[in-house]
C-alpha cells in the first residue's frame, strides 16, 4: 500500500494536471503558496488539513477525495485492507475514507477519531458546487460552527449542512471524539 503523503502528492498532481491549471494558478485560486503545493506534490511534506481543503477547494473537489489512490481502478466494494488513515499533523484528529476508491457516486463515507482538546477552523466556504455533509457523532461529543452558528453535539446527535461557510470543529472535553461524515455533491 502507497505511503499517505505519497497518495496525496499524485492525486494532487493529478487533479491539477486534469484541470490544467499551473502551480501559480492552483496557489492563487486556493490561497496555498505555489512553493507549498510543490512540496506536497512532491511528497515532501505531511501538510495539514487546512491546507489541504484550502486545495481541494481550490481543485473543485472535496478534502476526502484528495486521499484516493490516483491509480486504483474504480469498483464497487471497498474493504478494510483498501482503506488508509491519515493523521493530521496540526491537531492529530485521524480520517479514514470509507467509500470505495474512485466509485463515481456523489455520495462519500468518511470515519474520523478527533481527539480531547483539538480544533480545526475550515476558513473555505464557497464551492463551485453544492456539497451537503452530515456528522453522526458516534462516541464523545464535538462543538461545530458552521458560518456563525454553534452546534454541541453528543453521542447519535446528527447535523446536517451544506459546505458553504467556513466551519469550526472543536473537541473541548478529555475524551477522544468519534464520527462518521457523510458527503454528497
Amino acid at each position: 500500500m502507497m505511503d499517505i503523503n505519497r497518495r496525496i502528492s499524485r492525486r494532487v498532481q493529478q487533479l491539477r494536471a486534469a484541470r490544467g491549471f499551473s502551480l501559480e494558478a492552483l496557489a492563487t485560486r486556493c490561497d496555498v503558496s505555489r512553493s507549498m503545493i510543490s512540496l506536497i506534490e512532491r511528497g515532501e511534506t505531511s501538510p495539514t488539513a487546512v491546507v489541504l481543503e484550502k486545495i481541494a477547494t481550490g481543485l473543485g473537489v472535496t478534502l476526502g477525495s484528495l486521499f484516493d489512490d490516483a491509480d486504483a481502478a474504480p469498483r464497487p466494494v471497498s474493504t478494510a485492507a483498501d482503506r488508509t488513515t491519515w493523521k493530521d499533523p496540526q491537531s492529530g484528529y485521524r480520517r479514514r475514507n470509507i467509500s470505495p476508491v474512485n466509485f463515481p457516486s456523489p455520495i462519500r463515507i468518511v470515519e474520523v477519531e478527533f481527539p480531547a482538546g483539538a480544533r480545526v477552523d475550515y476558513e473555505t466556504g464557497s464551492r463551485d458546487h453544492a456539497v451537503a455533509q452530515q456528522i453522526w457523532i458516534r462516541e464523545g461529543s464535538m462543538e461545530i460552527t458552521v458560518g456563525k452558528v454553534t452546534h454541541r453535539l453528543g453521542p447519535d446527535d446528527c447535523l446536517a449542512m451544506q459546505l458553504d461557510a467556513p466551519v469550526s470543529f472543536r473537541n473541548r472535553t478529555r475524551k477522544a471524539a468519534r464520527y462518521i461524515v457523510v458527503l454528497a455533491s
